[in-house]
């Protein structure tokens, strides 16, 4: 099933290099405390974005990783601003900090000006990885400063920085995996090998996200050093996870996973057991909203069922792929649903959209932005009613709301998937889930989709409108309950026309034709352009390819009793995509 996607963006290395300038010397001025730290936390993760796109645009002249100049300037610069983050870590966020002089004297040999090919940190932005766990981790594994640090590019280049900063090792060495998903493989010229092998008795530190399927990523740089005389037990792993590699891995890979050190802090240990008060997640939370009258109250992975009002709290099904980490965390006279929203940039981008949608009323009201977690009030409201998508009301609600998301939402810093690439994951997902007979029909369907490029006006679409997000209440009547992280997610789709909205909502609260042209006018008359209805009918099927894909691979990552509601909601999207190639193909 294709259903994921890497989000890559293109960034100016000079415009990067004047952001983080201008950070830094904001950065001298705050006060010490989480807003502090957090910002140098975005400091280096930009820093570490620099870099690796300066790095791969070495590699691509070179076709491999080598030495060089610039690549050593960004190691400095990203050694120092790592280990201004490791000290604000380790002092409890107390203390004065000062920006070393170095960094700011090689930062401008980093101004070139090369357009850069930035790939979203899912980690960062997704998944709840903190560099500060890599810190704990380094700390606590017994490496000393005589050991070789590795990072696998993308996230590797700054999580590997802050590994080295830790145990007071020279600046590490970022290499990029290539090759087929599963079968990655590095190359090392022999200017660099020298370097890495430079003392026999040294050990390797590998830092990276994941692993994911196959951990051939941490595989290819282990492999590399074994063949070339290292043992395995001088290899350390520094993943984002305690688990074993993933089903696709080589038995190779498994049996060096099991026998080489591992160094794993995850994010619970990190920000709910900090040794230091001022670290634990619930402090911060505390100094936003007032104090906490109980330990914060984790609703991941689907528990946030349990404090749902109605009849239908259990109904919802939980993909926990995708599932950002969630707590709520009870004042004498609120409770709050402190959720994931990423560090750095992509957190500070989610609370501007959060306040736009909550003062227009379509969203619960935002408190602010903890270190990646965004506090918002949880709405003590009823989930919507089936009966009350079909009313004009609810319609027009919705008609208002897609029209502010596609005039008044910044627009994305990145694209989604092409049309081309959309028909692409739908007649994939059609073939495997309804067989090749289905695939062939659709074919039909969505062939020249690539005329309507021209229409396309991609926004930050919502992406998520099924039923179980709707809550009835708030000023408005309804208010959208998951509206801030599904156009850039870690999934293929990402922010697309506003039509694609519409397709959306016109399945998930099967509106008839008359409902959905009445909508689309709505929307065509706030946003000042006429939605085409032929382009909104071809995402139509590709959505409910894309869901129907989503939802039967999301049975692989779910536990046991989570599976007969997958399947029921993945029977549904398979049902109503067959009724519709068959319908459109008379």
């Amino acid at each position: 099933m294709l259903i994921y996607g890497d989000v890559t963006r293109s960034e100016r290395a000079d415009a990067l290099c004047a952001a983080i300038a201008a950070q830094l010397r904001e950065l001298e001025h705050r006060q010490p405390g989480i807003e502090r730290h957090a910002a140098l936390v975005g400091i280096l993760l930009k820093a570490g974005e620099l870099v690796q796109g300066l790095s791969d645009i070495e590699f691509e002249k070179v076709a491999g990783d080598d030495l060089s100049a610039r690549r050593e300037i960004g190691g400095l610069v990203l050694l120092d601003l790592a280990r201004l983050v490791v000290r604000s870590w380790r002092q409890g966020l107390a203390g004065p900090l000062t920006v070393p002089p170095r960094v700011t004297a090689l930062l401008p040999d980093l101004r070139a000006p090369f357009s850069l090919s930035i790939k979203e940190a899912e980690g960062y932005s997704f998944y709840a990885l903190y560099p500060e766990s890599y810190v704990e981790a380094a700390v606590r594994s017994g490496l000393t400063a005589n050991a070789t640090v590795i990072g696998i590019r993308s996230i590797g280049t700054s999580l590997s920085a802050v590994v080295a900063a830790s145990i007071g090792a020279t600046g590490p060495v970022t290499l990029r995996p290539t090759g087929p998903p599963f079968q990655r493989r590095v190359t090392v010229a022999s200017r660099l090998s020298r370097w890495l092998l430079r003392d026999p008795a040294a050990n390797f530190a590998i830092v990276d996200e994941g692993p994911g399927l196959s951990g051939s990523s941490f595989g290819s740089i282990a492999d590399w050093l074994h063949d070339h005389g290292v043992d395995d037990k001088r290899i350390h792993f520094f993943p984002g996870h305690k688990g074993e590699l993933g089903p696709e891995s080589s038995c190779r890979h498994r049996q060096r996973w099991v026998a080489s050190p591992r160094h794993v802090v995850d994010v619970d240990d990190l920000l709910l057991e900090a040794a230091h008060p001022p670290c634990r997640l619930a402090s911060w939370v505390g100094d936003l909203v007032g104090p906490l009258e109980r330990p914060l109250e984790d609703v991941s992975a689907g528990a946030w069922r349990n404090a749902l009002h109605g009849d239908h709290h259990a109904s919802p099904p939980v993909d926990r792929r995708f599932e950002r980490r969630k707590f709520l965390a009870h004042t004498a006279d609120d409770i709050w649903l402190v959720k994931f929203a990423g560090l750095g940039d992509a957190g500070q981008r989610k609370l501007a959209k959060a306040r736009l949608l909550a003062e227009a009323g379509f969203t619960p009201p935002v408190a602010g932005l903890c270190h990646g977690f965004l506090v918002e009030k949880w709405m003590a409201a009823r989930s919507a009613a089936p009966s009350e998508f079909r009313h004009a009301a609810f319609i027009h609600h919705l008609g208002r709301y897609l029209t502010f998301r596609a005039r008044r939402l910044p627009l994305p810093v990145t694209a989604g998937a092409s049309l081309s690439k959309l028909c692409e994951m739908a007649m994939v997902n059609t073939e495997e889930a309804l067989g090749a007979a289905a695939a062939s029909r659709l074919r039909g369907l969505i062939c020249g989709a690539e005329r309507y490029d021209r229409l396309v006006q991609p926004v930050d679409t919502d992406n998520r409108l099924h039923r179980w997000e709707w809550l009835a209440g708030g000023e408005r009547g309804f208010l959208k309950a998951d509206a801030l992280d599904h156009s850039a997610a870690h999934d293929l789709v990402g922010c697309q026309d506003i039509a694609w909205d519409l397709a959306g909502a016109s399945i998930e609260f099967g509106l008839s034709m008359q409902e959905s042209a009445d909508l689309r006018a709505v929307v065509s008359e706030g946003c000042s352009r006429a939605v085409n209805a032929e382009l909104v009918a071809i995402l139509e099927l590709c959505y409910l390819a894309f869901q129907l894909g989503m939802w039967i691979s999301a049975r692989s990552a779910a536990a046991a009793e989570e599976v007969p509601r997958l399947e029921a909601v993945a029977s549904r999207y398979a049902e109503l995509l067959l009724r519709r190639i068959e319908r459109d193909s008379v």
